[in-house]
């Protein structure tokens, strides 16, 4: 990107060409102050609609979204870099998630009676989740539609407002996206874009308007979110990097398993951070397993199947990884002549210690490790061996063992016998644990996150003999209570 001198604004560039593609306006701590103003006023007027009709706008965006596909993919590979098919995959995945969140808002958010227990046999008991006000999302610039979509959708079918800061290096998508909101929602800014730096986010984390971030981006940029919210005490949910994990297991199908390394490594230029950036294989199926592994990876060209490094400043990361690994290991695939900006060839790397960079530091590129291990368990145990915990892939044919594998493995979510598959399911929540941050989108759970429970009780008729909270209260009432109690709770069932 470029800034424009003296003009408060930026340029957007196609990092494979380096051609502008839009210019944005650096947005100061006041233009985010301003908005975050009307969003409080829009934000009351969109939760005063209420479900049903929250419903049908979100819905009519849905339509929106689906009658522009071709327009925001153009514009998303034209600011990362990446394939149009790629990115008119994650355009449709929005599209699936908007769906999902406006139709099951009503539910999950709704009113719903909750059994009060014997001892609140009198009272009658109700259960809601409120919005928050106005909700700030700080989005990342690798999948800058699918992944803020998560946060923004769900924020708004939970009946908040919305202030989306992009991604510098993606603001057109994120302008895109809200000129497209405001044809299904044109009364009121429910849904605004502020543009601009690292400043522009900090403004929006410590703005005293805001009921919650939402943040997508690396470890160390979080805890620097964070810092800003701790000022308000706004809470957060943060999904920040991966170092995920495949383990393949002797029983597994090897080509299928191959196949989806090199995809889930290579994809988007190994920009993903649920992407795999290391492999456990079983040491009775290693060397089939590497020849296909190889096989297929050599097949993959920069360029062609994946876009150039859409962050300039990556491209050092990944270098050092390379060469860091290959100085213990050795390269099967590529090696350090891969990096060749704005691109970075397919790298495979095998024999490379546990405590290189390449195995503990997320490299963010199109590379990735292969370890031999003796079982399945001791892949397990490296798998779980790393700071970060988001996503993970088990590939076995025995359904019991991949799904045990599956629930010990540390992260939030593990797919079997696929690869990041559970992304593509609106009702499964994404996020991750450790390094890799707190928090959940997508889902009922993604719902709930932007909502605050609200909890009613209501008493029917008062109980005879039983008024425990009044200072007439007298030895008859205890008595009766413990005698109750004991009834209920006392018999031991070992």
């Amino acid at each position: 990107m470029t800034v424009t001198a003296g003009s408060r604004s930026f340029d957007s560039l196609d990092p494979a060409t380096g051609e502008v593609v839009g210019t944005h306006p650096v947005h100061s701590a006041a233009d985010v102050r301003a908005a975050v103003e009307r969003a409080t006023a829009a934000g009351r007027w969109w939760a005063g609609l209420g479900h049903a009709a929250r419903k049908t706008r979100l819905l009519d965006f849905k339509a929106v979204l689906t009658q522009n596909i071709r327009r925001i993919a153009a514009l998303v590979s034209a600011e990362t870099g990446k394939p149009l098919g790629d990115a008119t995959l994650e355009v449709v995945l929005v599209i699936a998630h908007t769906d999902w969140a406006a139709r099951h808002a009503p539910k999950v958010l709704g009113p719903r009676r909750v059994f009060p227990g014997l001892l609140g046999a009198n009272l009658s008991a109700t259960l809601e989740y409120q919005p928050l006000g106005v909700v700030g999302v700080i989005g990342p610039w690798n999948y800058p539609v699918f992944t803020p979509a998560g946060s923004i959708v769900y924020a708004l079918a939970a009946g908040n407002a919305v202030v989306f800061k992009p991604s510098e290096y993606t603001p057109g998508v994120g302008a895109l996206l809200v000129e497209l909101f405001a044809e299904s929602v044109p009364e009121h800014p429910v849904l605004q874009v502020v543009t601009g730096f690292g400043e522009t986010g900090a403004a929006l984390a410590g703005d005293p308007g805001i009921g919650k971030i939402a943040f997508t981006g690396s470890t160390p940029t979080a805890k620097r979110v964070m810092t800003a919210c701790a000022k308000n005490l706004t809470p957060l949910v943060a999904e920040c990097g991966g170092k995920d994990a495949l383990i393949v297991a002797a029983d597994a199908d090897l080509r299928a398993a191959a196949d989806a390394a090199v995809w889930g490594a290579m994809s988007n230029a190994g920009q993903t951070c649920v992407g795999v950036e290391r492999v456990y294989v079983v040491d009775a199926v290693y060397e089939p397993f590497m020849r296909e592994l190889t096989e297929i990876a050599g097949r993959v060209r920069a360029g062609e199947h994946y876009g150039p490094i859409t962050m300039p400043g990556q491209l050092d990361v990944i270098d050092r990884h390379i060469g860091e690994a290959v100085a213990s290991g050795t390269a099967v695939v590529g090696g350090p002549g891969s990096v060749r900006p704005p691109y970075v060839d397919p790298v495979v790397v095998v024999d490379v210690p546990a405590d290189s960079p390449a195995m503990r530091e997320e490299t963010f590129g199109p590379t990735v490790t292969v370890s031999r291990v003796a079982d399945a368990e001791e892949a397990l145990v490296r798998a779980n061996a790393s700071a970060y915990g988001l996503g993970g892939t088990v590939f076995s044919r025995d359904r019991r063992r991949a799904m045990d594998l599956a629930r010990r493995m540390r992260g939030g979510m593990t797919a079997i016998n696929s690869i990041i598959s559970f992304a593509g399911v609106p009702a499964l929540p994404f996020g991750g644990v450790g390094d890799s941050g707190f928090g959940r989108i997508h889902g009922a759970d993604g719902l709930r996150e932007f909502a605050r429970p609200k909890a009613i009780s209501r008493q029917r008729f008062p109980l005879p003999g039983m008024n425990l909270t009044t200072f007439s209260r007298g030895q008859a009432e205890l008595d009766r209570l413990v005698r109750l109690v004991t009834i209920l709770h006392g018999r031991r069932k070992h």
